[in-house]
């Protein structure tokens, strides 16, 4: 079991999680723990008009299948809407589960983690962080109605620097 799920490219990705910690007013949070073995992630983003993710943080306690699986999606989350995240959560069950291929697009390289679909008792520590992402766009999406018009209408960096222009060009 070692040698087959823990190669070194896992190891390596386990040992640098991107974007690790909270943000400080997020738009949404998810959380998900393994029952198993207690791997926990929890995701905090702030989303912009659609559900594209402009910011992300991720505080992951995980073993290292977990940690790599959210290397992988911390390197990859800043982009995706919720359309991609699901469909690439959905890919990833699937390819656990019965044996897909895998997340297509930017999520691809959770493909690295297609041999833990022989061990069951790891899927759901290899799922957290793909799932905690789903779970915080979502709630972002679901707080969006309730949001004050300054976070509602936060633009994003790219009308900030328009916006800039414009002003610069007045002057």
């Amino acid at each position: 079991m070692i040698d087959e799920i823990y190669s070194k490219d896992i190891l390596r990705l386990a040992a640098d999680l991107p974007h690790a910690g909270r943000l400080e007013l997020p738009h949404g949070t998810g959380e998900r723990t393994a029952k198993l073995c207690g791997s926990r992630a929890v995701v905090d983003v702030k989303i912009g008009r659609a559900t594209m993710v402009e910011h992300f943080a991720q505080d992951v306690k995980a073993c290292a299948l977990g940690q790599a699986a959210a290397s992988i999606v911390g390197a990859n989350a800043v982009g995706a809407d919720l359309t991609e995240v699901r469909a690439a959560r959905d890919a990833m069950r699937a390819m656990l589960k019965s044996g897909s291929e895998g997340p297509i697009g930017r999520f691809e390289g959770l493909r690295l983690l297609k041999p833990v679909a022989e061990y069951p008792a790891r899927h759901a520590s290899t799922m957290v962080a793909i799932e905690a992402l789903c779970d915080a766009i979502e709630d972002a999406v679901t707080r969006r109605l309730t949001w004050s018009p300054p976070y509602y209408a936060e633009p994003s960096w790219e009308e900030q620097e328009a916006e800039r222009t414009r002003g610069a060009g007045a002057a």
